[in-house]
Formats: structure tokens, sequence, C-alpha cells
């Protein structure tokens, strides 16, 4: 099992900045490869992927509106995940989500993101873009 808790949501204005933080745990995550994602889902739309970094390093995976603009990083050693969003806009605004899946390669992991393929969901944190 792997239990995620999402931090660092928040409202700002258009152009700001927040960094998103996801912290993993449990009696196998250092056990397996993870491919870690960020998912966000607006008000009354579908869930969609953002993000995404394989837990062996490397090969990420940005969603075409946010390339340029979020970054997505981990430290291995806290066992956290980060996203990084600048030149934030309205559109953004979303409840974002970390999650994780066992198993997969770096290869596999950076070739997408299908939220039905992922096990482990943290409880979302909340992030407000205003015009």
């Amino acid at each position: 099992q792997v239990h995620l808790v999402e931090s660092g949501g928040g409202s700002v204005q258009a152009g700001g900045s927040l960094r998103l933080s996801c912290a993993a745990s449990g009696n196998t995550y250092n056990s397996y490869s993870y491919c870690m994602g960020w998912f966000r889902q607006p008000p009354g739309k579908e869930r969609e992927g953002v993000a995404s970094v394989w837990s062996g390093g490397g090969h990420t995976y940005y969603a075409d509106s946010v390339k340029g603009r979020f970054t997505i990083s981990q430290d291995n050693a806290k066992s956290t995940l980060y996203l990084q969003m600048n030149a934030l806009k309205p559109e953004d605004t979303a409840m974002y989500y970390c999650a994780a899946v066992a198993g997969w390669d770096g290869l596999y992991c950076a070739a997408g993101l299908n939220a039905a393929k992922f096990d482990y969901w943290g409880q979302g944190t909340q992030v407000t873009v205003s015009s």
C-alpha cells in the first residue's frame, strides 16, 4: 500500500506561481519503482493528466497545456513529489491530485497519463487562479 498526501494548493492571481507537494509513504513504497503523476480535475470536467515522472529518474511527461510552465520533480530521500507551477492561468483552476502506479518502466511512464491505470491517489489540493 502507498499513501499519498498533497499540499501547497491555494488561490493566486493569473501569472503567479505555486508549488504543490505530494508526500508518499507506505510499506511497499521503497520496494518498487513507481510512475508518479499529477492529475487535475477542473469544475464540471473530467480528470486529466498534467505531468509524470519515473521514480528511477528522468523520463518525464507533460501535457501540452502545461509545457514550459509546469515542472515535475521528486526528492526520493524525502519520498516527495513536487509540481512547480509558473505563469498560472485561470484555466489551470482545478483540484490537483497526486497518483502512483508500481512496476512501470521509465519509457512507459513518459508515454502519457491514463488515470484509470494509476492505483494510488491522494485526496487532492485545490488550486484557484483568478484573472
